[in-house]
């Protein structure tokens, strides 16, 4: 499919979902929104993908919220209570689009090259692993235009760094640069340039994707699982979880793969055939 305000391409078993607007500073338009989560819900869905890289064209990575969205007078309306019930529900399908990344069943690599600015902390915490280049500096931005961020970052960023932390760039709106980000946790690695960048990430997505695609959505459903929940509810979770998708063959073929010094033959992920739709998404 054709998307307005990024590109979807397929290498094997890895994606690429890349902003492709840096003339704007791939600013996150209305459309955005609508069709991230479908894009995202398609790959998932076909089960041929084992990574996804989320990343970007230019020298900003995304400035975030799109200066249009806030210049729509309808969707900004507050001024009953049935207008500000119907703002409630659509400010919900924004947290939405960028819980599709973990609704996804596979893990999702945010490579960050410049400046990652408001709703795009909101979308990069929202993945699984973070690594940018020296110039990849964040800031919490609503702070700075009389907003509080409302799409992820306050719930997720305190889970990535220490709480302390994550509070003072929320009250205060200033700029975490990338070496501090990185000493945090935030992100896995900084590397220099650009190109050092993608090499790096398209390497760990490769080493992701050489594992077996049922153990890799196992492993990511319970690190969200245990997130949300006690340790006790957690380890119960778990034990389902390995229940279900305990795949035997997978196993010997690991085992074997390992000890021939090949990589692993798996099956990919079944489609999924939602209902009202006569095949897997595609994306």
């Amino acid at each position: 499919m054709a998307w307005t305000s990024f590109n979807v391409s397929q290498e094997g078993a890895i994606a690429r979902l890349t902003l492709n607007r840096p003339d704007k500073r791939n600013t996150m338009t209305p459309a955005f929104w609508r069709e991230l989560p479908e894009a995202v819900m398609a790959l998932s869905d076909a089960g041929r993908t084992r990574v996804l890289i989320l990343d970007a064209e230019g020298p900003v990575f995304s400035a975030g919220m799109d200066i249009s969205v806030f210049t729509d007078p309808g969707a900004l309306s507050t001024d009953s209570a049935a207008a500000r019930e119907a703002f409630l529900t659509a400010a919900t399908a924004l947290q939405d689009a960028f819980t599709a990344f973990e609704r996804a069943r596979f893990p999702v690599i945010a490579a960050v090259q410049g400046p990652c600015v408001g709703g795009a902390v909101d979308m990069i915490t929202a993945c699984d692993l973070r690594y940018g280049t020296t110039e990849a500096w964040l800031r919490i931005e609503e702070t700075n235009i009389a907003m509080f961020a409302d799409v992820g970052t306050l719930q997720r960023l305190p889970r990535l760094i220490p709480e302390g932390v994550a509070r003072e760039l929320a009250y205060t709106g200033a700029r975490l640069d990338a070496q501090r980000a990185e000493r945090l946790g935030l992100y896995n690695g900084v590397v220099d340039t650009p190109e050092a960048l993608r090499a790096h990430v398209d390497a760990v997505a490769r080493e992701i994707a050489a594992k077996a695609p049922l153990a890799i959505s196992g492993v990511k459903r319970s690190f969200l699982y245990a997130r949300d929940h006690t340790v006790a509810d957690a380890l119960e979770q778990a034990m389902v979880l390995q229940a279900s998708l305990w795949s035997p063959a997978d196993i010997m073929e690991a085992i074997t793969a390992r000890a021939e010094r090949r990589d692993g033959a798996f099956q990919a992920l079944a489609p999924v055939r939602r209902m009202g739709r006569s095949e897997a998404g595609e994306a």
